[in-house]
């Protein structure tokens, strides 16, 4: 069956660096894009969609999410936005949680949490395991992951447990965990960060996921300038997610590298911290994408749309470049042509905004602006 979507008043494909067409069709055939073009010239379909003059843009891919977790950081958030200090554990609050939580807990929390994506437009999610640190709560989580996304990372290397020494927990990490969760995994993850991982744990980990098959992500330089990003480049990662803190060196590393610099700009909403800059990288010639980070700590959404406005006010970048960087951004992140972008063989995930242009995202903050959305070709609200 193929499926004709007409009427369409603004169509932002983000492909061809975002290239926007007006007075659009585009034509579903088994679940991949078979046609794009001017409505006049719209093929003949089995079955028609008018969506009445509205914006119709790529579905999100939301490149960085951890959503198998289990407990509540209400308390933390809270005390943040009081102005009081907090010390609840943090990551180490959530691990305990999700420890004691049964699989269909988590279960549900997450296919919870991925129906809010996908009703806000994302159709394409990676989800990190993180917060398990025993070898079988790792592997329990990415099987778990495993059931909502293809694109499941390995973040053994989240944050040290408490009691144990640091080194041994690397080795763990970088051994017998890695080993255990290497089947279930695509990606792995390494907090290299002050508190977390420094510059020689995080590459044992990082080394040890590559020789075992798996691509690389690395959580870089968001509390501190450090060498996250670096390290990250010179493995030849994906993608360096928060790049909060960075030196001319590093926005030079990123620039002249294909690892995607992953700005996640509900944490800092979140955390009240400073946001990243955007437009430097931008201007320096990196590739940039946008994703929610959405966990229970420090950037609970689950929302692209208030990422891009985020973005938008304030990271200094333009509302296309903002909706460029939620979608086919996010597939560079994830190395996927396949989604992020409306073009010929691309798959069939696009978003049809009660809006009549893209810039709406960003104008109207707040504001539930999705009115359907086609994933693989099926037509789902």
């Amino acid at each position: 069956m193929s499926l004709l979507i007409d009427g369409i008043g603004e169509l932002f494909t983000a492909d061809d660096e975002g290239t926007v067409h007006y007075d659009a069709a585009v034509v579903i055939e088994d679940g991949l894009i078979a046609w794009v073009g001017h409505r006049l010239n719209r093929p003949a379909a089995d079955e028609y969609l008018d969506v009445g003059d509205r914006a119709v843009i790529p579905g999100f891919v939301d490149s960085h999410a951890h959503l198998v977790f289990a407990g509540d950081r209400t308390p933390e958030f809270n005390a943040r936005m009081s102005g009081e200090p907090y010390d609840g554990g943090g990551i180490r609050t959530t691990v305990a949680a999700t420890r004691l939580a049964r699989d269909e807990g988590l279960r549900e929390n997450c296919a919870r949490l991925t129906g809010e994506m996908l009703r806000q437009g994302t159709t394409t999610v990676e989800i990190k395991s993180g917060y398990g640190l025993t070898v079988a709560d790792e592997v329990r989580s990415l099987r778990i992951a495993r059931e909502f996304t293809a694109e499941t990372t390995y973040l053994g290397a989240h944050t040290v447990p408490t009691g144990v020494d640091p080194d041994e927990y690397t080795a763990l990490a970088a051994g017998p965990m890695l080993e255990a969760c290497a089947p279930h995994a695509k990606w792995a993850d390494v907090f290299c960060e002050r508190g977390a991982f420094d510059g020689d744990q995080a590459r044992a980990v990082l080394t040890a996921s590559a020789k075992a098959g798996l691509g690389l992500r690395v959580h870089a330089n968001q509390l501190t300038a450090g060498p996250g990003v670096r390290l990250a480049v010179e493995l030849g990662a994906a993608s360096a997610d928060h790049c909060t803190h960075l030196t001319d060196a590093d926005v030079d590393a990123l620039a002249n590298s294909g690892t995607v610099a992953t700005l996640l700009p509900g944490a800092e909403f979140s955390t009240r911290s400073p946001y990243p800059d955007a437009r430097r990288l931008i201007d320096a010639g990196a590739r940039v994408a946008l994703a929610t980070d959405c966990n229970p700590g420090s950037s609970f959404t689950s929302s692209m749309a208030f990422c891009i406005a985020l973005a938008v006010r304030e990271m200094r970048m333009t509302p296309a470049e903002a909706l460029e960087a939620a979608t086919a951004g996010g597939a560079a992140a994830l190395r996927r042509d396949d989604i992020g972008r409306i073009a010929v063989g691309a798959r069939a995930d696009l978003v049809v905004l009660d809006a009549p242009s893209h810039v709406h995202l960003a104008y109207r903050p707040g504001t539930p602006l999705v009115g359907t959305v086609v994933h693989d070709g099926v037509v789902m609200s």
